[in-house]
């Protein structure tokens, strides 16, 4: 069973606003997505397999998780800002002991501190790499704080930059049976996904993040995801419905 946990926290957004919006939107466009997969020739997601649960905010966001661990269930946390991923990371690392998480962005998210705080959204994988080791693809934005500390740690070495992405194959080897899946939409190209707070050219499009993964999905245990930093404007139905339908391809190839 997997269940969607909206939490629409937004606290550290630094440019463009509205991704407290994000999981609502993305609600509202789920049931338009066509559930038969052409490409596997059959429903993406079983019927009565998803849940979909009221909106749970930051601070409550962990016991949530665990109680639906507990209960043998399939999260799925749409955000709301970066910043809420490391607190689901938690709750999964303690019923998880070998888990790794694998993060599609536009950027690395690495600083220990932005605009006076830590728990920024910019701090996000900085936070996640203290609970458990991370992969992280699609990156085309990273200050000289981050490069030069991702260097230092090694990190560096599981940072797939978007000009030079690796093969599939090389980052599933770089992760660990278990895998936690966070998708800041940025990772795609602003062509694809323009409503974002953060959009940084060159991304991925849409069969590359696809492929991705497919082939995590393949060969991990992936134990549940999140999707995060879609800010939805007026007149754009195009990105909430892609995202939408990034979920449910996702829910399908989870779907065995």
């Amino acid at each position: 069973m997997f269940v969607i946990l909206p939490c629409p926290h937004e606290a550290t957004v630094s440019y463009g606003k509205g991704t407290r919006k994000g999981p609502a939107a993305i609600i509202k466009a789920l049931p338009y997505v066509e559930n038969f997969d052409e490409e596997r020739g059959r429903e993406m997601i079983p019927k009565g397999a998803l849940e979909i649960l009221k909106l749970v905010g930051v601070t409550s966001l962990e016991s949530r998780v665990t109680s639906l661990l507990k209960a043998e269930k399939i999260p799925v946390i749409l955000g709301g800002e970066h910043s809420i991923t490391p607190v689901a990371v938690k709750a999964f690392a303690m019923k998880y002991k070998n888990l790794s998480v694998l993060q599609l962005d536009a950027h690395a998210d690495l600083r220990d501190s932005y605009q006076g705080t830590k728990r920024s959204h910019a701090c996000a994988m900085r936070r996640v790499l203290e609970i458990c080791p991370a992969v992280q693809a699609g990156i085309r934005s990273i200050s000289v704080e981050e490069w030069e500390w991702a260097r230092k740690t090694g990190q560096i070495e599981k940072i797939h930059f978007a000009p030079k992405l690796e093969l599939v194959e090389k980052i599933g080897r770089q992760l660990h049976k278990n895998v936690y899946i966070t998708i800041d939409v940025d990772v795609f190209d602003p062509s694809v996904i323009p409503a974002t707070g953060t959009p940084e050219p060159g991304g991925l499009f849409w069969y590359e993040v696809l492929d991705i993964l497919k082939g995590v999905c393949r060969t991990k245990n992936v134990v549940g995801f999140d999707v995060v930093e879609l800010a939805p404007r007026k007149g754009d139905h195009a990105s909430d419905f892609t995202i939408a339908k990034l979920v449910t391809k996702l829910l399908g190839y989870l779907s065995v």
